[in-house]
This record gives C-alpha cells, sequence and structure tokens, in this order.
C-alpha cells in the first residue's frame, strides 16, 4: 500500500523541520516548505492526499494557500496549523472545507499524527458520502438511456447526461467505426478533440483508445506534458475520457471543463465511468433493435409480397376456373347453332339442336349466377333465425331424394338452442349443399349424421357422412372456387357455402372424422337483432 502523501507550509523552519520528522516517522511521505508560493507551485504539478499549513505567514496567508490547492487538488484533505486559535478563525477554516485544526506549540508529536490520520479519515468520509449522492440519480438516467431504443436519440440522451451529472460544458462521444477504422464522433456539444484512433493515437482520444485506460488529466498537477499543452490549446482545464469495449462497439466518452471552472474529482470520474458503460450498452442494445426493426420490415415486405403474389395466383386460377366453365356451353351452344343453321337438316332435327341450345345456356346461366352467390352472399339483411327450424325444413326437403339414394338420417338436434343472427334463406342454402355433397359421397348408401348444439360463443352444426371421405391432397383445395372431384360438378358447391358463413361472422371447416366418411362443421356465433 502506497504511503499517504503530505506538503507541510510553515514560515518556521523549525516547525516545518518537526512535522516533516513527526509524520515521515509515522509512515507518510513529507515535502516540507517554508516559502508558501514554492509549496503552490509544487501542487501544480503533484498529487497529495494531505496539506498541512499554517495559517499566518508573511508572504502568503494560509487560506490563499489551501484555495489555491483546492482549485488543483479538489479531493485532497485539509489541516491547518495556527498559534493563534480564535473561533473567528475557526469559522473560516470551516467555510474553507478544512478537515481539522491543529494549535501550536504541539505538546506531542502523538497529537500531531493523530489530527493528520483523523483528516484522511474525514476527507475519505466526505468522499465516499459525495460519491454516494452523487452515484443516486444516475440511476434515473442509465434507466432513461436503456429505454431508449432509437440510435440517433440515444446519442442526444447520453451527451445530456454527462452534460447535466458532471457539470461540465464539453462532452463527445465517439465510436469506433469499421470501415475507416478510426473513433468518430457521433455526438457532442462544446469543444471536442479531433477523432482518433485507428493507430493514430498522437490525440487524447487516440491514445486513451490505444490504451485502454481511463483518462483524468488537469492543466496543472502531474501528466503528460504533450497532452496538457492541448488542454492549454483548447483553453480546457479539466479533462475525463473513458474508453469502453464490448462485442459490438468501441467508444471513449470524453468530459472537459474549461479553464476557470473547477477541476474534476474522483466521484466525477466514478460517475463518467458508469455513465460510459451504461451509453455503451445501451447504444448496443440501440443497434440491436435497429436491426430487428430491419429484420421485421424485411419479413413484412416479404410477406405482403407473397400475399400479392398468392392474390395473383388465385386471381389466375379463379380466370382459368371461370374461362372452363363458361367455354364449354359456348362452345356446345356455338355447335348446336351453327348445326340448327344448316339447310340439310331437318325441322326435327333442328329443333333439337335449338332445344340443346336453351339448355346450354340454361347452363351457363346457373353458373353465372352461383359466381355471383359467391361474390355477394350477404346482401340480405340478418334476423333471427332458430337453427333446429331450418335444419328441420331442410331435412324435410331433401329426406325424399335421399331416401332414393339408400341414406338414413340421424338427426340430433339440442333442445332451447340459442337464436342466432342470420340470413334464413342463405343459411337453408348452405345445409341443402352439405347433405346434396354427402348424397354424392355415398352412391351406395349409407347413413348422415346432423348433429347440432350449443358451444361456446355460438352453435356448432355437424354434418357427418359414412362414405370413402375427403382424399387429403384434395382437403387444402375443397373450398376454392370451381374445385371439384365429381364429374359434373361446378366447384362452386362448397365456395359459396363458404362465403356465405364467414359473412356471418362464422366458420365452415373440414374436421376429423370419427368415422371413414367425410365431416363439415359449421360454426355460427350467438346474435340478437337489435
Amino acid at each position: 500500500m502506497d504511503k499517504p502523501t503530505v506538503v507541510v507550509v510553515d514560515d518556521e523552519q523549525g516547525i516545518a523541520i518537526l512535522c516533516e520528522r513527526l509524520l515521515s516517522r509515522a509512515g507518510f511521505q513529507v515535502s516540507s516548505f517554508t516559502n508558501p508560493r514554492r509549496a503552490m507551485q509544487y501542487l501544480q504539478h503533484n498529487q497529495i492526499d494531505l496539506l498541512l499549513v499554517d495559517i499566518r505567514m508573511p508572504e502568503v496567508d494560509g487560506f490563499d494557500v489551501i484555495s489555491f490547492a483546492r482549485n488543483q487538488q479538489p479531493d485532497m484533505a485539509v489541516l491547518v496549523m495556527t498559534g493563534f486559535g480564535t473561533v473567528e478563525t475557526a469559522i473560516q477554516a470551516l467555510r474553507q472545507g478544512v478537515d481539522g485544526l491543529l494549535l501550536k506549540p504541539f505538546e506531542e508529536g502523538e497529537e500531531l499524527v493523530q489530527a493528520a490520520q483523523q483528516a484522511l479519515v474525514d476527507r475519505q468520509k466526505k468522499q465516499d458520502a459525495a460519491r454516494v449522492q452523487a452515484l443516486r440519480p444516475l440511476f434515473d438516467a442509465t434507466e432513461s438511456l436503456l429505454a431508449e431504443t432509437r440510435p440517433d436519440q440515444l446519442l442526444g440522451l447520453i451527451v445530456d447526461a454527462v452534460r447535466v451529472h458532471l457539470q461540465c460544458s464539453n462532452v463527445g462521444y465517439y465510436v469506433y467505426s469499421q470501415e475507416d477504422e478510426r473513433l468518430r464522433l457521433l455526438a457532442g456539444e462544446g469543444t471536442t478533440f479531433p477523432e482518433g484512433g485507428g493507430g493514430q493515437v498522437n490525440g487524447v482520444i487516440g491514445k486513451v483508445d490505444a490504451n485502454s485506460e481511463t483518462l483524468w488529466l488537469n492543466a496543472s498537477g502531474s501528466g503528460d506534458p504533450e497532452l496538457k499543452k492541448l488542454l492549454e490549446k483548447y483553453k480546457l482545464n479539466s479533462v475525463l475520457c473513458v474508453p469502453i469495449s464490448r462485442p459490438r462497439i468501441r467508444s471513449v466518452l470524453y468530459a472537459a471543463r474549461n479553464v476557470g471552472e473547477s477541476s474534476f474529482r474522483e466521484v466525477d470520474q466514478d460517475m463518467l465511468m458508469i455513465l460510459a458503460r451504461q451509453a455503451a450498452i445501451a447504444m448496443e442494445n440501440a443497434y440491436l433493435y435497429e436491426e430487428l426493426r430491419d429484420y421485421v420490415e424485411q419479413v413484412e415486405d416479404s410477406q405482403q409480397a407473397l400475399v400479392q403474389a398468392e392474390k395473383m395466383a388465385a386471381a389466375g386460377r379463379l380466370t382459368a376456373s371461370i374461362a372452363h366453365e363458361i367455354n364449354n356451353p359456348l362452345q356446345s351452344l356455338q355447335n348446336c347453332l351453327h348445326l340448327a343453321g344448316r339447310d340439310d337438316v331437318p325441322q326435327e332435327k333442328r329443333d333439337e339442336y335449338f332445344n340443346l341450345a336453351n339448355s346450354e345456356l340454361d347452363r351457363l346461366m346457373g353458373t353465372v349466377q352461383r359466381m355471383l352467390d359467391f361474390y355477394r352472399p350477404g346482401e340480405a339483411d340478418l334476423g333471427e333465425v332458430l337453427i333446429g327450424e331450418v335444419l328441420m325444413h331442410v331435412i324435410g326437403l331433401t329426406e325424399q331424394q335421399l331416401s332414393k339414394g339408400g341414406i338414413k338420417i340421424d338427426v340430433n338436434i339440442a333442445q332451447s338452442l340459442p337464436v342466432v343472427r342470420a340470413v334464413g334463406g342463405q343459411l337453408q342454402q348452405v345445409f341443402i349443399n352439405l347433405i346434396l355433397n354427402s348424397l354424392d359421397a355415398m352412391p351406395d348408401g349409407g347413413v348422415l349424421k346432423i348433429i347440432a348444439r350449443q358451444v361456446k360463443g355460438g352453435v356448432e352444426i355437424l354434418f357427418q357422412d359414412s362414405g370413402l371421405g375427403i382424399l387429403p391432397e384434395h382437403q387444402e383445395n375443397i373450398f376454392e372456387p370451381f374445385f371439384s372431384t365429381k364429374s359434373g360438378g361446378t366447384g362452386l358447391g362448397l365456395t359459396v357455402s363458404y362465403n356465405i358463413i364467414s359473412a356471418h361472422g362464422g366458420t365452415l371447416d373440414l374436421v376429423n372424422s370419427r368415422g371413414t366418411g367425410a365431416c363439415f362443421r359449421v360454426f355460427l356465433p350467438v346474435g340478437v337483432v337489435k
């Protein structure tokens, strides 16, 4: 452990020599002066722990020496000696922030040593208290830094935090650039040093980065002569620079006070080191957030492109399907009209061709009407609908057709189903489509189970047939327009039904079947017409 350094200033040579001998014997490193001006010169270039000074001296008053020394070295302890102890002297000493008052002559050397030791202890307590009080506001500052995720806004917060908490008008935040291998000034205020780094270490910032050590430099006191010349050039009294190196960022945080302002203290150095670390972490987080935002934007752009591509593909498939569905009856119609217009065709055959043409026209109009139903499923007004009544009505309409196909109906409709808000005619169309689909799915007969029950938020209707089911490769496409697995089918029945149920706020799905066939589930939300 280094010995505490002491400077003794007393115009009486005997007292100065006595103090030096007593304190040296107690383990202090002592320099004594009888000329106050020479002591002040010494304090400009050498850091000390304790100043022991006489109050009354002919050339320079002891309090003037204290004031000068405090300006050079704010953190040192001060112990004054006087042979004229008065209340006024004690008050003035307290105003100067003196750590102890010692009356001459000393009765014994132990009194001097104890006073010096106590002064150092008191100084340390003051420093600790000042450090705690100064660091407490940093919690709010660091919280605001870490909360900001935009690098451009964060730079301003870093500069403001240093300027306010260190009470200085000169601040700079330098960050290493991989592109040109230099430390770039990203944000600053007041007087800032030129950018450095990348092997260029002839400046303050460059040397701090190269050495990876904190720099604390005052215009007066010890230090690198070249760097002190730079302080003089930029009219700065005290400079602090803290380098921080993290995996994604390498930076230097700089703070300086102008000539005429007090020098930085140890607590200021601690504060800047904390701010530098938090600033580096906050900048690192901000860069990560920025990369994440860019990635999310790219994903969103990609998703929009995929959606647009899917829309175009769907439009292409729909156009091809429409052309196919309309082209077939048009060709038949053209052929019939061509044959009917021939002179060698008898009237009876001509009438047959006209009837066929009329049939194809009806088929074409039916296809167009189903397409209109697909695009306009919900134009009618909604009303209160009892699902049980609609189901029983549809079953009555299709019962004879199902019976001819050898299909039995197993109906299970729960009592007191809630009212749904719907268009009864459109729901009837959906239920007929699903029942007739089951008829096509069971050409050799079978069983159709229809279950209606209340579930959370609405009513569920299940249509379960005992047919062969739908092939896995077809299940994703069954609700697409014009997709059909049966010969002669238009492929619009399920699409129209799906659109109708969606327009009612419900869902139509192909769900896992308990048996061998297919199971369609209709869900309709509960609603009451107002």
